[in-house]
């Protein structure tokens, strides 16, 4: 593969940031453009939260939690400890001491009147980041997800303060209609060599990404492959509730069902080698290892997605 081309990554949560961290080994990271899910982000406690770009971040800065994949390494809660002992506040979003810089910094920036787009610019720049980590919009356009028990609840109520228990009826992307892709966003994909869809969740993380206008017909029409890596191995998910989701929305947990989620916005698929091999008409295949244990794995997922395309692509 070689080292001169431009990558633009969708993703969203730990799956996605696993394979960022790949590339960003693989690739200089001037060449890497990651396009991230902001449909998670909520304000929490007077506080802009963007756990996804977080997440991101913190991989790529070498701060994040490895054992839990986001958060920050070694962190505390005496902030959140404080509110619940003193005040009776319900810390059920836990906010680490040291993550709470960043979302203090970014609500400054922002209630200063810039823009997302700008905010997450200068946060990547403090940490030495040197690819580029573009969030999908600059508008709130936050993902509500509609359940058999609770009715219809906020991304974060849904996924931490009822630990993704619910079952889910329907997932919508509020205000994503007058929603407007960002310049950056657009210029990346229209500039790029390749594009890649990481194995996030495509339902929760990257279905809000390609919901914005523009932005999936732009993919349509873009000359640069479309590849997606699949975060089903074995009828299952590696972490998080992407065969829940499946089961519950009628679906067949498996490969076939991603690609064809993603339908003709894809030129290639990355499956793994446990998965049953599945043919769709005019989609390229390749069967590789997707399980990310660790770095190594990460790096030869990455380099080998990016040979295989560029065998037939490039």
């Amino acid at each position: 593969m070689a080292l001169d081309k431009n990558i633009a990554v969708l993703l969203g949560g730990v799956g996605g940031a696993k394979l960022a961290s790949g590339l960003i080994e693989a690739l200089p990271p001037e060449r890497l453009t990651f396009i991230v899910n902001t449909g998670d982000d909520f304000w929490h406690l007077g506080l802009k939260i963007c756990p996804d770009l977080d997440t991101l971040m913190y991989t790529l800065a070498g701060l994040v939690n490895p054992d839990r994949g986001w958060g920050v390494i070694d962190d505390t809660t005496a902030a959140l400890d404080s509110l619940a002992r003193h005040y009776q506040v319900e810390p059920w979003f836990r906010l680490g001491d040291k993550d709470l810089a960043t979302h203090l910094l970014r609500t400054h920036w922002l209630r200063q009147g810039r823009s997302l787009t700008e905010v997450t610019t200068c946060l990547a720049g403090r940490l030495s980041l040197r690819a580029a980590i573009l969030p999908m919009c600059d508008a709130e356009v936050p993902t509500m997800v509609d359940t058999l028990e609770r009715g219809e609840l906020g991304f974060q109520e849904y996924f931490v303060k009822y630990a993704w228990a619910p079952v889910i009826r329907a997932i919508r992307h509020q205000n994503c209609e007058s929603a407007r892709l960002p310049q950056p966003v657009r210029e990346a994909l229209e500039d790029a060599d390749i594009v890649l869809i990481a194995p996030s969740n495509p339902w929760l993380s990257l279905a809000p990404i390609l919901a914005i206008p523009g932005l999936r017909d732009l993919l349509q029409r873009a000359a640069a492959p479309v590849v997606a890596v699949t975060p089903i191995i074995a009828g299952e998910a590696v972490k998080g509730p992407t065969a829940k989701i499946m089961r519950e929305l009628g679906l067949e947990v498996c490969a076939r069902e991603v690609a064809s989620f993603y339908g003709d916005i894809l030129d290639g698929f990355v499956d793994d080698r446990r998965n049953e091999p599945f043919a769709i008409q005019g989609l390229r295949t390749i069967q590789l290892n997707t399980l990310m244990k660790d770095q190594r794995d990460k790096v030869a997922l990455a380099r080998a997605t990016l040979d295989w395309i560029g065998s037939w692509a490039l």
